[in-house]
């Protein structure tokens, strides 16, 4: 990493920009979406939030990387948890969101639907 990337507080905010699907920039970089992030007077940084419909496809992967394998690969009970998840983080407002899920877990609409009505 060079020039931005090295300062200690674009350091300290790293996991969390490539938590939520952020592409870390150059303050210089920044369109007028991007959020500058400064500190203690100074630019730091930009960083370049994911449409949502990116953000979905990074969250299912996070959650395919917590459980240690494919998301269709869980049982059902898991499956279940991870739709509350999902529901949680907003997942079902994206367009298409459920058939996203859906094909992600292996599942139907139908059944995310189902999954969706026990959690509440």
């Amino acid at each position: 990493m060079t020039g931005f990337a090295d300062d200690p507080f674009a350091l300290a905010v790293k996991p969390l920009v490539d938590a939520m699907g952020g592409r870390m920039l150059a303050p210089e970089e920044a369109g007028e979406d991007d959020v500058v992030l400064a500190w203690e007077g100074r630019d730091v940084l930009a960083v370049r939030l994911p449409q949502l419909a990116d953000s979905l496809d990074h969250i299912l992967l996070a959650l395919e990387r917590k459980h240690g394998k494919p998301l269709a690969d869980l049982d059902r009970k898991a499956k279940q948890e991870v739709v509350r998840i999902l529901e949680a983080r907003g997942a079902f407002a994206v367009r298409h969101g459920v058939e996203t899920v859906a094909t992600a877990i292996g599942v139907s609409r139908f059944t995310v639907y189902n999954y969706l009505n026990r959690s509440t």
